[in-house]
């Protein structure tokens, strides 16, 4: 009798201690839902570009038009890693019909959700997303150190007429100087991905940011977004 009550506690015991074990392995969300790599998941963007320089006869180039990201089936990628296709078409106007611009990758590795941007491996998030997590998103690239970080979480946005419940913004680089101005940030919305980028990597005349001499300006938002 003794034996008996003494399996039946161990095994109660076992019980308890399998579901603690599987509760505790559910404790933490890392959010992937911040960059869907779903088979024909896609984001639309309106894009103004602007290509600085004092010297050429069109001094401030702008050229306004749509982006289209779609991902696609899987690839192995250079490092040996089951990535998705990232494909990118533009066109002028929503009249226009798409054309494919490019093919990149982009896959999400542990913690990491990473875009091979013009074969330049990019980190865009470090999952889960927390207030204290800092990262440089061309640490496995010869371009410039960045250090980025979340400055919102979780937080609620409108972009024109879309409203996202939940997205995230990551700084990237915010520096001002007398001739320099540099100003890059992007925003992940949940089960989008990015909706918003901002890049500005300007030379300015004394500390007056809207005298640009030479340089690039780069804003994409997003007008939709679904699966085909």
């Amino acid at each position: 009798m003794l034996i008996r009550v003494l399996n039946i506690t161990l095994a109660a015991l076992i019980a308890i201690l399998i579901v603690s074990c599987k509760k505790d392995t559910n404790l933490t969300d890392f959010h992937e839902d911040y960059f869907p790599l779903n088979e024909g998941h896609f984001v639309v963007y309106d894009v103004v570009e602007i290509n600085h320089d004092v010297d050429n006869a069109v001094q401030h180039d702008t050229m306004y038009y749509q982006l289209k990201t779609v991902i696609g089936d899987t690839v192995i990628d250079n490092l040996g890693r089951v990535a998705r296709k990232y494909l990118r078409y533009t066109r002028v106007s929503s009249s226009d019909m798409w054309e494919l611009k490019d093919v990149w990758t982009t896959i999400l590795d542990g913690t990491l959700a990473e875009l091979m941007e013009e074969n330049q491996r990019i980190i865009k998030l470090v999952l889960p997303p927390t207030s204290n997590k800092k990262w440089n998103p061309n640490s496995f690239t010869v371009l410039p150190e960045l250090e980025a970080y979340y400055v919102s979480i979780h937080k609620p946005k409108t972009l024109n007429s879309l409203v996202f419940d939940s997205t995230l913004t990551v700084d990237q680089e915010d520096f001002f100087s007398m001739v320099d101005y540099r100003r890059k940030y992007e925003v992940y919305a949940k089960n989008v991905g990015m909706v918003k980028k901002v890049f500005k990597d300007l030379i300015i005349a004394g500390f007056d940011k809207t005298n640009v001499q030479k340089g690039k300006e780069l804003e994409l938002t997003c007008t939709d977004f679904g699966v085909e």
